[in-house]
C-alpha cells in the first residue's frame, strides 16, 4: 500500500465482490472462488513480471514461488 492508496487490498476485493453478486440480478453466483484466484492471479503475475522487465526467475523470487511453479501457472494462462 501506498500513502495515496490505504484501502486495505480484502477492502477494495470485498466492494468489487459485492458489486459483482449485485450485477448478476438475482442469478445464482458459481464458481467465485475460481474466478477470483484466476483473475488475481493473472493481474499480480502480469504486474510482477513487468516490475521484473519480464525476467521470470527475478518474479518467480518475489512472489515467494519456485520458477518452475511460475513457469506451469504461466503457461496455463496463456502468458509463457
Amino acid at each position: 500500500m501506498t500513502e495515496q492508496n490505504s484501502t486495505p487490498l480484502r477492502e477494495i476485493v470485498s466492494k468489487i465482490m459485492q458489486e459483482y453478486i449485485c450485477a448478476l440480478d438475482g442469478q445464482p453466483a458459481q464458481r467465485l472462488y475460481d474466478m477470483v484466484m484466476k483473475e488475481v492471479e493473472l493481474g499480480l503475475f502480469k504486474t510482477v513480471l513487468d516490475y521484473t522487465g519480464g525476467n521470470q526467475s527475478k518474479a518467480a523470487e518475489c512472489l515467494g514461488l519456485a520458477r518452475g511453479t511460475l513457469r506451469k501457472r504461466l503457461a496455463e494462462y496463456g502468458l509463457e
